[in-house]
C-alpha cells in the first residue's frame, strides 16, 4: 500500500498503546483510566513520534459514549429516574449557576471578558457521564440509590448543555462575541422550538419507541440467530442516538440512553446488555484516549497558575457546591459525598462548549 491506512493504524496503535499503559497503571494500583489519557497524550499531535488521527479517534470515541450511555439506559428505568427527580433537577441546575459563577469569577481576576468567562465557567461546571459510570461500575454502585441519583444529576446537566449550545450563539453578541450564524433569528423563539424538540423526541421515544423497540428485538431473538440479534441491538443503539441528534438536537450520549430506558423492562435487556458490553468496553476505552490526544503538556509552562486555578474550581469549588446543594435538599452526608466526588471532573460538553466559545469569539 502506498499510504498509510489511518483508520487501521488509529485504532491498532490505540488499543496497542491503551492496553500497554492501561496494565502498567494496573500494576501501579491505580485506575486503567489512567493508562488510557497517558496513551491519548503519548499518541497525540503534542508528543513526539506517531501522530493519531485526533478527529477520527474522537467519533471512535463517540461510538464508545453512545454503548456506554445505552447500556447505562439498560440498567435504569424510568421509575428510577422519576424517583431522583426532587433531587437531580434542582441540584443540578444549581449546580451549574454556581459553578459557572465561580469559573467566570476566575476567568474575570486574569482579565477575561464577562463573555469568555461565562463560557469557561460553564465547561467546568458540567461533568462526564461517561467518566462517572466507570468510576461507578468499578466501584460496584451503579445499582445503588446513590450511584442512580449522581447518573440522573448528570443527566439533567447533558440536557442542560444541549439547551446551552442553542443559546450561546444567539447570545454572543450581548457577550461580546460574534453574532451566530443567522442574526434574524429571536433567541426566545430559538429556546422554544428546541425545548419543542425535546419535548416531541421524549415523548416518541417513551409512547412509541418504549413497545417498538421490545418488539423488535423480540421478533429478531425468535430467528435464533445470535449476530442478527447483536445486530439489532447495535443498530437500536446507533441509529437511535443519530437520529435522535440529526432529527431533534439531542446529543448521541442523551439519544442512546433513551433508547436503553425504554427497553430496560423488557426480557431481553440482560441480553441487549451482554451483547452491546465487549463492544461497549472496547470503544469505551478510544474515549479516553481521544481526551488524552487533546492534551498539550507545554501548557504546565506556559501557564501553569490558569491551570492550578482551573484545577482548583473542578477538583473542589464545584464539588463543596454540589455537597452544599444535596445537605441543604435534606440528603445524608454520604450521598453528598458520592455526588460531589462524582462531579469532580469535566466531561465532553466542556470541549464543545470551548470550541463553540472560541469560534464566536
Amino acid at each position: 500500500m502506498h499510504h498509510e491506512p489511518t483508520l487501521i493504524a488509529t485504532l491498532a496503535v490505540g488499543f496497542v498503546l491503551a492496553f500497554a499503559l492501561g496494565m502498567v497503571a494496573h500494576r501501579l494500583r491505580l485506575p486503567p483510566l489512567v493508562g488510557y489519557l497517558v496513551a491519548g497524550i503519548l499518541f497525540g499531535p503534542s508528543s513526539p513520534g506517531f501522530v493519531g488521527d485526533v478527529d477520527l479517534a474522537g467519533q471512535f470515541a463517540e461510538v464508545g459514549v453512545i454503548l456506554l450511555m445505552f447500556g447505562v439506559g439498560l440498567h435504569f428505568s424510568i421509575s428510577d429516574l422519576l424517583a431522583v427527580r426532587g433531587i437531580a433537577v434542582p441540584g443540578a441546575i444549581g449546580q451549574i449557576v454556581l459553578a459557572t459563577a465561580l469559573g467566570a469569577a476566575v476567568a474575570m481576576s486574569w482579565g477575561w471578558s464577562l463573555g469568555g468567562g461565562l463560557v469557561l465557567g460553564l465547561a467546568l461546571s458540567v461533568a462526564s457521564t461517561v467518566v462517572l459510570l466507570r468510576a461507578l461500575d468499578q466501584q460496584n454502585g451503579l445499582e445503588t440509590a446513590t450511584g442512580r441519583i449522581a447518573v440522573g444529576w448528570l443527566i439533567v446537566e447533558d440536557l442542560a448543555m444541549v439547551l446551552t449550545l442553542v443559546v450561546l450563539p444567539l447570545a454572543a453578541p450581548m457577550l461580546g462575541g460574534h453574532a451566530s450564524d443567522d442574526p434574524s433569528q429571536n433567541p426566545v423563539l430559538a429556546l422554544v422550538v428546541t425545548l419543542a424538540k425535546v419535548a416531541t423526541f421524549v415523548a416518541l421515544i417513551m409512547i412509541v419507541g418504549r413497545r417498538a423497540i421490545p418488539w423488535l428485538l423480540g421478533h429478531v431473538a425468535r430467528t435464533g440467530s445470535r449476530e442478527l440479534f447483536t445486530l439489532a441491538v447495535l443498530a437500536t443503539a446507533l441509529g437511535i442516538a443519530f437520529g435522535s441528534a440529526v432529527l431533534f438536537g439531542v446529543s448521541f450520549a442523551l439519544g442512546a440512553f433513551f433508547a436503553g430506558l425504554v427497553l430496560s423492562g423488557s426480557d431481553l435487556s440482560h441480553r441487549a446488555a451482554a451483547e452491546s458490553l465487549p463492544l461497549q468496553d472496547a470503544f469505551a476505552v478510544l474515549f479516553f484516549v481521544s481526551v488524552g490526544m487533546l492534551f498539550d503538556p507545554t501548557i504546565l509552562i506556559r501557564d501553569p497558575g490558569a491551570v492550578i486555578a482551573v484545577l482548583l474550581v473542578i477538583l473542589f469549588g464545584k464539588s463543596l457546591v454540589a455537597f452544599v446543594i444535596v445537605l441543604v435538599l435534606g440528603y445524608p452526608v454520604t450521598t453528598a459525598v458520592t455526588v460531589s466526588a462524582s462531579l469532580a471532573q469535566t466531561g465532553e460538553f466542556s470541549f464543545i462548549l470551548a470550541g463553540l466559545g472560541m469560534h464566536l469569539g
